[in-house]
């Protein structure tokens, strides 16, 4: 019987063991905010070239603090696609805000920018593009639009460890005011679960060592600057345990050498399904050089919802895991009582109807891509398209 090829299979780069013992016997350390915690900082401060990181338990917690950052009020208003993974929305329905949902672009499945100023009123507070796979959204128009509205731009970017806005010049989630990294198992980079706050305004950097620490000063009794910390804020617990940050610095280490196993599985799917997707008026991933991605996903777009349904029960006969994407927020039942929409979401439902994500994991072998593409095409071969 043929192997079964899954979906995702976690990388593990062989020293993150040896950290945690690390961490355990020399640091003697497990609860956050150690050695391993300061590492991991430091390096996506060096690596992505922003201001500050503070390190956080998921990507999840990250835009909930930056939601806090932001003061973000009831009946505050937050821009962002509907076209994304439920976090977007609830870090900041938490704080009483509605997520006003626009469509994104066909093109790299971000929002798309042109569709900003429509859905702007006097209640908009933020808009939070999300670099779908990796794929820049285009940050200078989404920030002229943000600088003319007074408005603050928090960058989902839990897809795009190391990837960077079209041109090399920035990486993402150091263009907006603030950015929200995910080391979620099904990331490049894992640490199980795990994300990073990334800060490039100032303004936010005393008041986010705050809500970091549950809402105290602790930071600052430690730096020597008040003799006894205190409550001085709301917060929570938002630091990862030392043990998680152990395995997390292990894997940001090796961090280039996994995005371009990725990248280089990506452009052999491109390669292989180049000719079928034009004879079959299929889409495949955004996977050009021009592009600055990490090689975070790559996807099909069928012709049809039916095709796709098709086609996936077709790979899974052939022990090939593949599978859909996200639900558009908008239609969700939560989607529907806490926020609204602006203008047509025609290309969000339509896309996300026909996507089917294909396994890409850095230790997916070139046979088994080969055996990947070649199941693809024998399904349209068959002519048993749905």
């Amino acid at each position: 019987m043929r192997k079964l090829i899954p979906f995702n299979r976690p990388f593990i780069v062989g020293r993150e063991l040896y950290n945690i013992s690390q961490a355990v016997i020399q640091n003697t350390q497990l609860a956050g905010n150690g050695a391993f915690t300061k590492l991991c900082q430091q390096w996506l401060q060096e690596h992505l070239g922003v201001k500050k990181v503070l390190l956080t338990n998921s990507g999840t917690a990250a835009l909930e603090m930056s939601a806090l950052l932001l003061n973000i009020q009831p009946g505050d208003e937050v821009i962002m696609p509907s076209f994304t993974f439920v976090s977007t929305a609830n870090a900041f329905v938490l704080r009483g805000a509605v997520p006003v949902f626009i469509d994104i672009r066909p093109d790299t499945l971000n929002l798309d920018e042109t569709l900003i100023p429509a859905a702007l009123t006097s209640r908009t507070k933020a808009i939070v593009p999300v670099h779908y796979a990796g794929v820049s959204c285009n940050m200078d128009a989404i920030m002229k639009i943000a600088a003319d509205n007074s408005l603050k731009v928090v960058e989902d970017a839990a897809h795009s460890l190391l990837s960077m806005e079209d041109g090399g010049r920035s990486h993402l989630g150091g263009i907006g005011h603030m950015g929200c990294l995910s080391f979620h198992e099904t990331k490049n980079v894992i640490s199980g679960e795990g994300g990073a706050l990334l800060l490039n305004d100032p303004a936010y950097f005393e008041r986010a060592d705050i809500l970091w620490e549950k809402g105290t000063n602790r930071s600052q009794f430690f730096e020597g600057r008040v003799d006894k910390y205190t409550w001085v804020d709301v917060g929570s617990s938002f630091l990862p345990g030392e043990l998680t940050a152990a395995f997390l610095y292990a894997q940001l280490e090796n961090a280039y050498r996994i995005n371009a196993m990725r990248t280089r599985i990506c452009r052999l799917y491109a390669e292989q399904l180049a000719d079928l997707a034009a004879e079959y008026g299929l889409r495949l991933s955004v996977n050009d050089d021009s592009s600055s991605s990490n090689g975070h996903m790559f996807y099909i777009i069928t012709r049809s919802g039916e095709e796709r349904k098709a086609l996936q029960a077709y790979l899974t006969e052939q022990r090939i895991v593949s599978t859909f994407h996200y639900i558009p927020l908008h239609s969700s039942p939560a989607g529907r009582k806490f926020g609204r929409y602006s203008g047509s979401l025609q290309v969000t439902d339509d896309t996300s109807a026909r996507l089917l994500r294909l396994p890409l994991y850095y230790e997916l072998t070139t046979d088994d891509i080969s055996y990947v593409c070649e199941t693809i095409k024998s399904f349209y071969a068959a002519g048993a398209q749905g």
